[in-house]
C-alpha cells in the first residue's frame, strides 16, 4: 500500500511571555509574599514555550511530551491571568500549516491576543507531531503496528477537539488549517489510517477472514468519508496538501474494499457458497482494475491483484467443472458488516502524566475578581459604619457648641477664658493653624490637575488609535480583519469614565471644604492668638450671683463627661472596625471547585454579616445612647440658663465662646478632610499611572498588529492583477484575412492539383500574431516593386526535375506532400527578418514554391496565383503547361512596415 499521510507542524512567531506576565505579577502581587515564586514560574513558562515552539521537534515521544506539558501549563495558567481583552498586551501569531502563500506574499498567518488561540495551535501541533511519529513506525513488527495505531488515534482526537472548540476559542475567522472543516477532515484521515493499521495487525495475526473483512470494510468506509469531506470542501481542495492526499484516500478506499471482498469470498467458500465467492472475487477484481487505472502511481496493489486473480481462476474452474453454483449479481450480494476498533483519543487535561502546576499558589482570575468584589463590599460596609459614627460626633459637637458647653460651666466667673477654650486654642496652634490649612488647600488644585492630565492623556491615546483604526477600516473595508478598537476599548473607556466621575466628586467635595473654611476663617484666626489677646477679644460679664455650687451644674458636668466617654468609645470602635481582617480565598476556591462558579454576593454578604454584625450593633447602640444623653443635656441646659443672670454683656460673651468652640471643631474636621483629600489624590495618581501604562501597552500592541496587517494587505494587493482578465481573442486575430487567402486552383482532368505547402494555415504550435491595428489605416501606397527576373536554371539541373515531373503527372492520384526545398530555399526561409516578417503565423504569410525568392512577394497580404509547371524551360512544378502570367501587377503593395 501507499505511504501514510502525516500533517505538517504550524510555526509560531516569538513571544516574550516573561515580560508581560512579570509586569502583571509585580503590579498585582506587589505586597504578596509569593511574588518571587510567581516570577520564577513565569520564567519557567517562557522557557517551556521556547522548548515546545522555538526549535525543530524530533519525531519522537519526548518531543510530544514537551508539547503536552506546555499545553497543560496553558490550561492551568489561563484562568489566573487576564489574557482576555488584551490586558497583558500579548499577541500570539501563527502561520498556516498548509497555505504557503506565494513568492511575494509569504505564508498566511493570524495573530490574536488570546490564550485560547495559542492552545488551539499547540493542540494542532500535538496532532501533527503524533501523525508524524505514527508514520515513522515500522509496520512489519507487532510493536510498530500498536504504536502507529495509538498515535493515529491521538492525532484524530486532537484534530477532532479543535473542530469542536475552535470557534468558541477565537473571536474571528480562523486560518484554514484550524478551521472546523479542515480539522474534521484531518481527524477522519487519521482515524481511517488507525483502522487500516488495525486491519494490518489482524492480517499479520492471521485472524479469521470474517473479522478481517469487517475491519477492512470499516477502514474503507472511513477513507470514503474522508475522501468526500476533502473533495467537496472548496476551501480544502485548493491546497497542495489535500491535492496530494485526495487520490491516496480514493485509492485506499477501493483497495480496502477489495480486501474486504477477498476475505469475505474466503468466508463464502468456507460456507460452500461458491457462486457468492466468485461474485465477490469479481467485484474485488473490478475494484483493483479501478485502482490500477486511476491510482497506480499512488498505491501498490500487485500482491492483492495476484491473490484475487489466482483465487478467481481457481473458483471459476471448480464451479464450472464441479459445483455449477449460480453466480449472483453484485447488487444482490449481502453487505459486509463493519467493526470499528479505533476511536479518537479524548483530550483530557492534563495530557502529561508528569504535569505539575507551576502557578499552583496563584488563585484563578475568577477568585481574584470575587476577592476584589468582596473587598469593595467590605470597604462600603466600613465606610458606612464609620461615616455614621462621624456624623453623629459632628452633630454632638454642633449641639454642644450651640449650647456653649462646656465653656458655660467653666465661665461662671465671667471674666476669664474658659479652660476648654484654651485647650482648643492650643490644639489648633499645634496643628499649624491657618498656615497648614492654606497650604493644604493650595496643593489640592495642583494634585487635581495632575490627575486630570494623566487621565486625559490616557484617553487621548485611545482616541487617536481608534481614529486611525476606523480610517484604515474605511479604506480597506473587508480586508481590515481585526477586532475594532471601539469594541476592544470598551472596558478601558468604562474605567476611564469611572475615574472621571471620581474626580468630579472630589472637586465638589473640595469646594465644600473650602466654603466651610472661609466661613470659620476669622474665628480660627482668633483661636490661634495668644491667651492675652484671646481674653481681650472675649467680652467680660459680671454675674450677680455664683452658680458654682448649684445642683444643675453638677448634672450638666456629669452628662458632658458621659458624652466625652462616648466619643472615646467611638474612636476605639472605629479603629477596631478598620483593623478587622478576614480571608475569603479558601471559600471562593472551594465554591469554584465544587460548582464551577462563584456566587460572590451570597458568600460575601454571609461572611461580612458574621464578622461585622457585632460592630454594627455597637454603632447603633452608640447612636441611640447619644440621642438619649443629648435630650437630657438640653433639658438641664434650659434650667441652667434660667438660673444665670441675663444681661447684654453675658449674651455677647456666650456667643463668642460658642463661635470659638465651633471654629475649633470645624478646624479639626477641615484639617482631617484636607489630609484625606491629599492622600486620595496621591493614591489616585498611582492608579491613573497604571491605567495610563495599560492604555499605552495596548495601543503599542495594536500598533504592532496594525503594521503587520498593513504589510500583509500590501503584499496581497501587490499580488493581485493590475487589470481585469484579458477578454477572449477574436477569430480574426488568430487567422489571416479572407482577402489574403490564395484562390483554389482549378481541377484538371488528371485530378485535383496539390495545394501549396503553406496554404493550410500556420503550422501547429506557431505563435498567434497580434494585429497591426483593429481598424484599417488609409495611407497612400508606395509604387509597386518591379517584378523579379525570371529564374534561369541549367538544363542539367532541370532535367532530373523534369523527369520526376513526368513521373508525378503520370500517376492517377495527386500527391499531398509539399515540394522538397533546395539548400538555397531553406537558407532563405531561415534568414527572414525585419522588414520582411514572413514567418509562419504572420498575417499574409505564403510559402512560395520557388527556389529563388529575392523580393518576398506575398509577405504583405499580396495574393498569388499558384505557380504552374513551366516545362523544360522553367523549374520542376506540378506538370501543368507553362502560364505566361505569374502575378497581378494591378494590385498595389502594402507599405514595407506595419
Amino acid at each position: 500500500m501507499a505511504a501514510y499521510a502525516s500533517v505538517p507542524l504550524k510555526k509560531s512567531s516569538e513571544v516574550d511571555l516573561a515580560k508581560a506576565l512579570s509586569k502583571y505579577v509585580k503590579n498585582t502581587y506587589a505586597n504578596h509574599g509569593d511574588q518571587d515564586e510567581y516570577l520564577r514560574a513565569v520564567e519557567e513558562l517562557n522557557k517551556l514555550r521556547k522548548s515546545a515552539l522555538g526549535r525543530p521537534l524530533d519525531k519522537h515521544e519526548n518531543s510530544l511530551e514537551i508539547l503536552y506539558r506546555y499545553y497543560d501549563q496553558l490550561c492551568a495558567v489561563e484562568p489566573k491571568f487576564p489574557f482576555s481583552g488584551n490586558q497583558l498586551c500579548l499577541t500570539f501569531t501563527w502561520k498556516d500549516a498548509f497555505d504557503k502563500g506565494t513568492l511575494f506574499s509569504g505564508s498566511a498567518k493570524l495573530g490574536l491576543p488570546s490564550v485560547g488561540y495559542e492552545k488551539t495551535c499547540v493542540l494542532f501541533n500535538v496532532g501533527a507531531l503524533a501523525s508524524q511519529i505514527a508514520v515513522e513506525q515500522r509496520l512489519d513488527t507487532d510493536e510498530g503496528l500498536k504504536t502507529a495505531a495509538k498515535y493515529y488515534q491521538v492525532a484524530s482526537g486532537a484534530f477532532g477537539h479543535i473542530k469542536d472548540t475552535v470557534l468558541s476559542a477565537l473571536t474571528c475567522e480562523p486560518t484554514v488549517d484550524i478551521s472546523p472543516d479542515c480539522a474534521g477532515a484531518l481527524s477522519l484521515i487519521m482515524l481511517a489510517q488507525a483502522q487500516e493499521v488495525v486491519f494490518l495487525k489482524a492480517t499479520s495475526d492471521k485472524m479469521k477472514d470474517a473479522i478481517i473483512a469487517r475491519l477492512a470494510t470499516q477502514a474503507a468506509d472511513f477513507y470514503g468519508e474522508a475522501f468526500k469531506t476533502c473533495h467537496y470542501k472548496d476551501n480544502l481542495a485548493k491546497f497542495f496538501y489535500f491535492q496530494e492526499v485526495l487520490p491516496v484516500l480514493g485509492a485506499k478506499h477501493c483497495l480496502l474494499q477489495a480486501s474486504a471482498e477477498y476475505h469475505q469470498a474466503a468466508v463464502a467458500k468456507q460456507q460452500k457458497k461458491f457462486g457468492e465467492e466468485i461474485a465477490r472475487l469479481q467485484l474485488a477484481a473490478e475494484l483493483l482494475k479501478t485502482v490500477k487505472s486511476r491510482y497506480e502511481e499512488y498505491v501498490n496493489a500487485k500482491n492483492l491483484t495476484d491473490k484475487v486473480s489466482r483465487a478467481l481462476t481457481a473458483a471459476k474452474k471448480d464451479n464450472d467443472f464441479i459445483y455449477h453454483d449460480r453466480v449472483p449479481e453484485t447488487r444482490d450480494l449481502e453487505r459486509i458488516g463493519k467493526a470499528a476498533l479505533v476511536k479518537p483519543t479524548a483530550i483530557q487535561v492534563p495530557l502529561s502524566q508528569k504535569f505539575t502546576d507551576i502557578f499552583q499558589k496563584m488563585v484563578p482570575m475568577a477568585v481574584q475578581e470575587a476577592l476584589s468584589s468582596c473587598s469593595h463590599r467590605r470597604a462600603e460596609l466600613i465606610n458606612r459604619l464609620v461615616g455614621n459614627m462621624r456624623e453623629a460626633t459632628v452633630l454632638l459637637n454642633g449641639v454642644l457648641a450651640s449650647l456653649n458647653l462646656p465653656a458655660a460651666l467653666e465661665d461662671l466667673s465671667g471674666d476669664s477664658v474658659p479652660q476648654s477654650i484654651l485647650e482648643k486654642s492650643r490644639a489648633v496652634v499645634q496643628q499649624g493653624g491657618l498656615q497648614s490649612i492654606e497650604r493644604l488647600i493650595k496643593e489640592l488644585p495642583e494634585l487635581l490637575q495632575r490627575n486630570r492630565e494623566i487621565l486625559d492623556e490616557s484617553l487621548k491615546i485611545l482616541d487617536t488609535e481608534e481614529q486611525t483604526d476606523n480610517e484604515l477600516r474605511a479604506n480597506f473595508t473587508h480586508r481590515w480583519q481585526r477586532t475594532p478598537s471601539g469594541e476592544l476599548y470598551k472596558s478601558l473607556r468604562a474605567e476611564g469614565a469611572n475615574y472621571r466621575g471620581v474626580l468630579d466628586q472630589a472637586v465638589h467635595a473640595d469646594q465644600v471644604v473650602r466654603e466651610r473654611y472661609n466661613a470659620h476663617c476669622e474665628t480660627i484666626a482668633l483661636l490661634c492668638k495668644p491667651e492675652a489677646e484671646l481674653s481681650a477679644a472675649i467680652p467680660s460679664a459680671n454675674p450677680a450671683k455664683t452658680l458654682e455650687g448649684s445642683e444643675v451644674v453638677g448634672v450638666l458636668r456629669a452628662q458632658l463627661a458621659q458624652l466625652d466617654q462616648l466619643k472615646k468609645e467611638r474612636e476605639q470602635l472605629e479603629n477596631d472596625i478598620k483593623s478587622t481582617q478576614f480571608d475569603m480565598t479558601t471559600k471562593f476556591l472551594t465554591a469554584l471547585a465544587q460548582d464551577g462558579a462563584i456566587n460572590e454576593e451570597a458568600l460575601s454578604v454571609t461572611e461580612l454579616d458574621g464578622v461585622y454584625g457585632g460592630y454594627t450593633q455597637k454603632v447603633q447602640q452608640s447612636l441611640k445612647t447619644q440621642e438619649e444623653v443629648l435630650d437630657r443635656v438640653q433639658t438641664s441646659h434650659k434650667e441652667f440658663s434660667s438660673m444665670k443672670q441675663s444681661n447684654q454683656q453675658a449674651v455677647l460673651r456666650e456667643e463668642v465662646l460658642k463661635k470659638l468652640a465651633s471654629a475649633h471643631d470645624s478646624y479639626m474636621e477641615i484639617f482631617k478632610n484636607l489630609h484625606e483629600g491629599t492622600k486620595f489624590y496621591n493614591d489616585l495618581t498611582e492608579i491613573l499611572l497604571k491605567f495610563q501604562n495599560k492604555c499605552s501597552d495596548i495601543v503599542f500592541a495594536r500598533k504592532t498588529e496594525r503594521e503587520e496587517l498593513l504589510k500583509d494587505i500590501q503584499e496581497s494587493i501587490a499580488n493581485e492583477p493590475s487589470a481585469p482578465a484579458i477578454p477572449s481573442t477574436p477569430s480574426y486575430h488568430a487567422a489571416p484575412a479572407a482577402a489574403a487567402t490564395p484562390p483554389t486552383p482549378a481541377t484538371s482532368a488528371q485530378g485535383p492539383a496539390a495545394p501549396p505547402p503553406a496554404a493550410a494555415g500556420p503550422a501547429p504550435g506557431a505563435p498567434t500574431p497580434a494585429p497591426r491595428t483593429v481598424f484599417s489605416v488609409h495611407k497612400s501606397q508606395p509604387p509597386a516593386r518591379p517584378p523579379p527576373p525570371p529564374p534561369v536554371f541549367s538544363t542539367q539541373a532541370a532535367a532530373p526535375a523534369s523527369t520526376s515531373t513526368v513521373t508525378s503527372s503520370s500517376t492517377t492520384q495527386p500527391s499531398s506532400n509539399p515540394l522538397p526545398q533546395t539548400g538555397a530555399e531553406a537558407a532563405f526561409a531561415q534568414a527572414q527578418g525585419p522588414p520582411y516578417p514572413t514567418y509562419q503565423g504572420y498575417p499574409g504569410f505564403y510559402a512560395m514554391p520557388m527556389p529563388y525568392f529575392p523580393y518576398g512577394y506575398g509577405q504583405y497580404n499580396m495574393p498569388f496565383v499558384p505557380f504552374q509547371n513551366m516545362g523544360p524551360t522553367g523549374f520542376a512544378g506540378s506538370g501543368q503547361p507553362p502560364q505566361p502570367q505569374a502575378y497581378s501587377p494591378s494590385q498595389p503593395q502594402q507599405p514595407h512596415y506595419p
